[in-house]
């Protein structure tokens, strides 16, 4: 039995939650969002709350109960409040900067790396931080990881761009050679 997914999903006020033709619709301030669910999950909508039931018993249904919820409640989370990852970028001459909707950043390359955001993203750059925020979770980590992408981050200076809060973990690098 999943202990995430028995759990039930309290809906805010201003959220409207729609179940049908195999897919649920969240619809929020900060958006829609759509997504299919597997026919061996369940989906009620009772006095306020997401119910997320098994419709069959087996191995597989078992992992996509909690996964089901999980995807379910971050809809609802999306639309409400939305998601937001930052990432910051270290290095002499490297440069992030908004030029209408397009990131574009220098990174040590001969050419500026430009990055266009999909409909529901939104990327904000102050100072060295990038700040990519949107409804849709999957989304908005998706983005993030492509911006990290371009420059990852190096084990002996730390240049590069990581996730804030991310350790990096240091190599020491050559040491002097000695003379006998």
């Amino acid at each position: 039995m999943s202990r995430i997914g028995a759990q039930p999903i309290p809906i805010p006020a201003g959220i409207r939650v729609e179940i049908g033709d195999g897919a649920v619709t969240v619809t929020g301030p900060k958006g829609t969002l759509t997504r299919t669910v597997v026919p061996e999950i369940g989906l009620a909508v009772d006095d306020g709350i997401v119910i997320v039931s098994p419709r069959i018993t087996s191995r597989k249904t078992s992992a996509l109960w909690g996964l089901t919820r999980a995807l379910v409640a971050n809809m609802v989370r999306g639309v409400s409040s939305g998601f937001e990852k930052k990432l910051e970028f270290e290095g002499i001459g490297y440069r992030a900067a908004m030029e209408g909707t397009t990131l574009v950043m220098q990174l040590g390359f001969s050419h500026p790396v430009k990055i266009i955001p999909p409909d529901g993203i939104a990327l904000k750059v102050d100072r060295n931080v990038i700040t990519v925020s949107g409804a849709d979770n999957e989304a908005v980590g998706i983005m993030a990881a492509a911006i990290r992408a371009k420059k990852k981050p190096e084990p002996y200076k730390g240049k590069g761009i990581r996730y804030q809060g991310e350790i990096i973990r240091r190599k020491a690098g050559k040491k002097g050679a000695t003379t006998a």
